[in-house]
């Protein structure tokens, strides 16, 4: 399984930006592809999830109402529409996959970054 995240940049406070996250190598019928964010010296942290054939979405309480998670099936293509933008949202985002086997993600992305100026 290969994740390739794209569409992290610079965007001022209250602004929007919205991540992409391709994934290609096997079928993700019975998967949940997550959202996660690694700030400098902090630990990474949950962002938001998908679960992939059924489209239930989760978000962490930091990020609810601002942010919005989505796939495309055809494309096997997971978003993150990142809205009301803060300085605190500045991150590595990284996407990454949760197999139907395992409660772990065992497969993740390169990562983008994404800042926030005030």
């Amino acid at each position: 399984v290969h994740l390739l995240e794209s569409g992290g940049g610079l965007v001022q406070a209250g602004g929007s930006l919205t991540l992409s996250c391709a994934a290609s190598g096997q079928p993700f019928g019975s998967n949940i592809m997550g959202w996660f964010r690694q700030a400098p010296g902090k630990e990474r942290e949950f962002v938001a999830r998908i679960y992939w054939k059924s489209g239930g979405t989760d978000y962490a309480d930091s990020v609810k109402g601002r942010f919005t998670i989505s796939r495309d099936n055809a494309k096997n293509t997971m978003y993150l529409q990142m809205n009301k933008m803060k300085p605190e949202d500045t991150a590595v985002y990284s996407c990454a996959v949760r197999p139907d086997w395992t409660t772990d993600y065992v497969y993740w992305g390169p990562g983008t970054q994404v800042t926030v100026s005030s």
